[in-house]
């Protein structure tokens, strides 16, 4: 069974969808310049993570109120949280980056943020194709989302070799190696929802 027009789980895995897109882009596209702007990065995003919560709040109050769902209830549930996995790491490393008073992004975290960003994307469009009932049209946005989570393994490794050839200071290694930790940490939360996508698939196409 599929989803059907308008179906109410449809509508939320929609709602949360693009707030993982609002926030990712606020995230990749947030201008930082001085240690000032970090308190005002890390509380949007504070922001898009507590309307997150909110929103799998629903997803699961209403997967408690009905009796039959469009596709397993488990699947609804696992692709709603997984989403939101993504959302929850990003706000993290905004507040790392302000806890650690981090203003400038280098090069391989530029690099992170574009691989998730086109993650997210490919989200987001499968989530368009799960409302039209085009369940095999996912698979294709799946392998894409596993692609950038592959591309992040190799930037973390790449990124962590750079700083021990360059970093001297022992605090600014670890802060730096947390925080790309933490990009590709959020790249596998982009994974757990490609795997979501290909048991939808294998549930219902």
């Amino acid at each position: 069974m599929i989803f059907k027009k308008e179906d109410k789980f449809s509508v939320h895995l929609s709602t949360i969808s693009a707030n993982l897109t609002e926030g990712t882009n606020f995230f990749a596209d947030y201008k930082l310049t001085n240690i000032d702007d970090l308190k005002y990065f890390s509380e949007e995003m504070k922001k898009f993570e507590l309307k997150g919560d909110t929103l799998v709040h629903q997803v699961i109050q209403d997967l408690n109120n009905v009796f039959i769902t469009p596709i397993e209830r488990e699947d609804i549930l696992a692709l709603a949280m997984h989403m939101d996995d993504v959302l929850d790491g990003l706000e993290q490393t905004a507040a790392l980056f302000e806890m650690y008073n981090i203003s400038t992004a280098d090069e391989f975290m530029l690099e992170f943020v574009d691989m998730i960003q086109g993650a997210v994307e490919e989200t987001e469009k499968a989530v368009k194709l799960i409302a039209k009932k085009k369940l095999p049209a996912i698979r294709e946005h799946a392998i894409k989302i596993k692609d950038y989570e592959s591309k992040c393994d190799a930037i973390l490794r790449k990124s962590i070799k750079h700083l021990f050839q360059v970093e001297k200071d022992p605090i600014r290694i670890i802060q730096y190696k947390e925080i790309y930790e933490e990009f590709e940490e959020v790249a596998d939360y982009c994974q757990n929802v490609a795997n979501t996508f290909e048991a939808i698939i294998m549930k219902n196409a």
